[in-house]
């Protein structure tokens, strides 16, 4: 089931698939190309929920505050999660892919349970640069997960 508002992602529309992996030069560069995607995703509804160094967390929130999003209203009724690495790619200190494509599969689907049209999960995924138990399972995950998103409408970045 497509959504019949457009998801606009570094000057594209996002059609079917809606995975997308992309590499920044710095952290300013990365909130450029992704702001207005997350932006749009309030605007129209979706659920945003994001995967990001606990240590960015603060500054995440202050971003978002920044592009005009109530981080703390949108937390509080739900639209909004922001997870550590250690809550989602890293639980029990190691990258198990098992685990991680089962948690993208229960938020994708909680979040049309809780009636949002989609859901915009962003995923910062800086870990998998550093020498951390499983991240050689890393790109079989990816792959495993290209099978996995074409069930969803929803978009993963």
């Amino acid at each position: 089931m497509a959504t019949a508002k457009p998801v606009h992602l570094g000057g594209a529309v996002l059609e079917k698939s809606r995975h997308v992996c992309a590499f920044f030069n710095s952290r300013n560069e990365e909130y450029e190309v992704l702001m207005p995607f997350i932006r749009e995703g309030f605007e129209h509804g979706d659920k945003a929920y994001h995967i990001v160094d606990s240590a960015q967390r603060p500054r995440h929130r202050q971003v978002l505050q920044t592009a005009g999003i109530d981080t703390a209203a949108a937390e509080s009724r739900g639209q909004l999660d922001i997870r550590a690495w250690e809550d989602a790619y890293l639980r029990d200190g190691h990258f198990n892919q098992d685990r991680m494509l089962a948690l993208i599969e229960q938020v994708l689907t909680a979040g049309k349970k809780q009636g949002y049209p989609l859901t915009r999960l962003v995923a910062n995924m800086e870990w998998a640069l550093e020498d951390r138990p499983g991240v050689e399972d890393l790109v079989e995950y990816e792959t495993r997960l290209n099978y996995v998103l074409p069930k969803y409408d929803d978009a993963v970045c």
